[in-house]
């Protein structure tokens, strides 16, 4: 079946509904961070209370979300991922109306961390019904869910460009709270949907069978994760080295859309993965893209410009979707069917994770160095990820497709 078709049939089974859904969904975590950030910097006229309330909600989601993902795969995604929507939504326009009544920087803080805490992880939550939603696809369906898998992270990557540029937009033309605003009625609106959608059930519908819960930190998962520790570095480091090169040309306003580019090609490379054939095991295919994270990212160690920071950046995309989905995709397999929602979160909650200490310890060292000591880091985190991926080799070919049909009620087989 060629990726064309794989992704006409994912489509037709799931319902058009629920793929433009899932996407609108994710967009407020996608928003929320640097929304966070703008608003209180605004607020308070202190980049350090804002840049503690975007940490705030950042880490309080890492924290959280597994918590959440765990909690779906045992009573359902229909109502936790509701609970989260309605109350992460809310906390969103708490925050900007805190800020708008000139509350404490405490106060703003917390509104943030109590939004971070509830920001549903759409993407990693839908990764999660692509199985059950193929289910009596006969031989296809392992293709089919790699094409999704290949589908949700050049989704993730098209959310973490198209977000920032709408918040800038909103910033820029309305009000620093607009963007939250806009973030706050998008969760609400499609938070709430993407919880209802008759796909919901499905993932609920495997702990019906008989099979028992298994143990979900595995040596193989635990590689996972570093490995999507490690990419996180990547993006918090990247963004950072782009910011510190971007304010010292005068051109500060043009990092987030420099660091955009590096979704651009992701989301291209993401879907193109798709076409790969089946003899590429995904063990390999970590080992390659770790490969393709340094040797892409070498350049950025002799950048002096944006206009060659842009091409070096947009390349260098073309290795990140590709690594994510693989590890994504061998996460997915090497976990318990029923634990498949809390694998997911951790693996994202992970990555949230590296991207702080990413960025921290690149501005760290950009302040005292400048940054091509930010691209340092950057590249260290690839360097670090080949070494990984070589080392653990013989455990991620360890990991085997699941039999085809995945075990589920009968009667839910299919959602049109």
């Amino acid at each position: 079946m060629s990726p064309i078709a794989s992704y006409r049939r994912l489509f037709a089974l799931a319902g058009p509904l629920f793929v433009v859904t899932a996407f609108l969904g994710r967009l407020p975590l996608a928003m929320s961070q640097m929304g966070a950030l703008l608003l209180v910097s605004s607020a308070t006229g202190s980049y350090a209370a804002g840049g503690l309330a975007a940490g705030t909600l950042a880490v309080a989601n890492a924290v959280c979300s597994p918590v959440a993902g765990a909690l779906a795969d045992r009573v359902g995604q229909r109502p936790v991922v509701l609970v989260q929507s309605v109350v992460g939504g809310l906390a969103l326009a708490t925050l900007v109306l805190l800020a708008s009544a000139g509350s404490t920087t405490s106060l703003l803080v917390a509104s943030a961390g109590l939004a971070g805490a509830f920001m549903p992880q759409i993407g990693p939550l839908a990764r999660a019904r692509w199985r059950p939603i193929t289910h009596g696809s006969g031989a296809h369906q392992p293709r089919l869910v790699e094409a999704a898998f290949s589908y949700e992270g050049a989704a993730d990557e098209a959310s973490f460009v198209l977000g920032p540029a709408l918040l800038g937009t909103l910033v820029a033309v309305a009000a620093p709270g607009a963007g939250l605003l806009t973030a706050a009625a998008l969760l609400l609106v499609f938070g709430v949907w993407f919880a209802l959608h008759p796909t919901a059930r499905l993932t609920h519908a495997a702990r019906h069978d008989g099979h028992a819960t298994g143990r979900l930190l595995t040596p193989v998962f635990v590689v996972l994760l570093l490995a999507q520790l490690l990419i996180g570095v990547v993006f918090g480091s990247v963004q950072t080295g782009t910011t510190v090169l971007a304010t010292a040309a005068g051109e500060a306003g043009r990092a987030g859309l420099v660091h955009a580019v590096l979704g651009i090609g992701s989301v291209v490379a993401g879907l193109a993965i798709a076409a790969l054939p089946e003899r590429v095991t995904y063990a390999t295919r970590v080992l390659v893209t770790a490969g393709a994270l340094l040797v892409l990212g070498l350049p950025l160690l002799w950048v002096d410009s944006l206009r060659s920071l842009v091409l070096v950046v947009l390349v260098l995309g073309f290795a990140v979707a590709p690594y994510m989905i693989s590890n994504f995709t061998l996460g997915e397999r090497a976990v318990p069917v029923t634990r498949v929602g809390a694998a997911m979160t951790l693996l994202a909650a992970a990555t949230g994770l590296g991207y702080a200490l990413g960025s921290a310890t690149a501005g760290r060292l950009a302040d005292a160095s400048g940054h091509a000591a930010a691209f340092a880091v950057t590249v260290s985190a690839g360097a670090a990820a080949l070494v990984l991926a070589a080392a653990a080799q013989r455990l991620l070919r360890s990991v085997v497709r699941r039999p085809t049909g995945a075990p589920l009620t009968p009667t839910l087989d299919v959602v049109r």
